[in-house]
């Protein structure tokens, strides 16, 4: 009895009650017509296409700039990274790592103002962050219309200038990391081993970094300012570096998410992505102050877990198609639960 209750105390009843919910979405599945292995491989695949993007939360919270809501920036860092790649007409691997280090050189710069202006409003990060967020992916919205970009797959065709609201990758970079030593067994059932390998990688990396000097300074920025700073710790500075973290991850992370859905979605499409970011890492046990890689990866996957399950079974169960109806209510559920319970931890 008292494993059991040290274990329920330190998973804590709603990881425990979604936990419960998603095996028993698992159980269900074989019942109406949904195949396990199919669902089993979609689930990894949505774990490894955002696991980077929730990522890119533990650097701001570690650093106590609380929840990383400006994640939008570091995706457009990302778009930038992807776009400029593709107008260059590079394809492949090559392609894709000259996404990612176009995308790094303009997180670094976007990251470093962003993190000037948070540290300019302490203690009002979260909203300013949220508000950094939506204009600048209004501001994008602009400019991709007037950026000079020359593509023939990229700009709208009757006008000959602008960019289009969905860009194919197909002949640039399409599962590049997907199909990278895919395990497929059967028919359904698929691995994406080089999506999974490249998140154990930049999960490494994350975990390497706050063992370091400057990691754990960032810690005790966050944990404790006034003690980090009698110890000689440039607050300012610490807190710029894990705002700029967090946005180069967040420009990685899109570029992930990308070559696994197929498309670059532009102008109102990083809107939806923070806010699935910021609930998966506070199901997975983070606070406003401290996260950790097991909360990340515990949260993705009962996160994109029942997002997954949930409109299939309800879907086969009923014999109708209301997948994305359920999908709407259930992620924008999970989203409200997490930030409700961030205010009551707060208080």
């Amino acid at each position: 009895m008292r494993r059991i209750r040290a274990f329920i105390d330190k998973a804590g009843w709603p990881r425990i009650i979604i936990g419960l919910l998603l095996i028993s979405l698992f159980c269900a599945a074989p019942a109406v017509g949904v195949r396990v292995d199919q669902s089993v491989t979609d689930v990894i695949v949505r774990f490894g296409m955002n696991g980077v993007l929730v990522l890119g939360m533990i650097p701001m919270v570690q650093a106590g700039c609380g929840l990383n809501f400006g994640l939008p920036l570091g995706i457009i860092a990302g778009l930038l990274g992807a776009t400029i790649s593709i107008e260059m007409g590079l394809t492949g691997i090559g392609g894709f790592l000259a996404a990612i280090g176009i995308a790094i050189v303009f997180a670094v710069i976007l990251g470093w103002g962003y993190g000037i202006l948070l540290n300019r409003v302490k203690g009002d990060e979260m909203m300013i962050a949220t508000y950094v967020g939506f204009s600048s992916v209004s501001f994008m919205c602009m400019m991709w219309m007037l950026l000079p970009y020359h593509s023939p797959k990229m700009i709208w065709g009757y006008g000959g200038s602008g960019l289009r609201t969905t860009i194919s990758l197909d002949g640039f970079w399409l599962h590049i990391l997907d199909g990278f030593l895919a395990i497929k067994i059967g028919e359904n059932f698929r691995f994406p081993t080089g999506m999974v390998l490249f998140f154990a990688l930049m999960a490494f990396i994350m975990w390497a970094f706050f063992h370091t000097k400057t990691g754990t300074a960032i810690t005790a920025v966050g944990s404790n300012p006034d003690f980090a700073r009698a110890a000689g710790v440039n607050i300012d500075r610490m807190r710029i570096i894990s705002v700029i973290i967090s946005t180069v991850y967040g420009a990685i992370g899109i570029l992930v998410y990308q070559q696994s859905f197929g498309f670059i979605q532009l102008y109102n499409g990083p809107f939806y992505m923070a806010l699935p970011a910021v609930a998966a890492i506070l199901i997975g046990g983070a606070s406003v102050n401290k996260a950790t890689i097991t909360n990340v990866i515990i949260g993705t996957l009962l996160f994109q877990g029942i997002l997954t399950m949930t409109p299939s079974v309800i879907n086969s169960a009923i014999q109708s198609d209301l997948s994305e109806v359920v999908r709407i209510i259930v992620s924008n559920g999970m989203i409200v639960y997490a930030l409700t319970r961030v205010t009551r931890k707060s208080r």
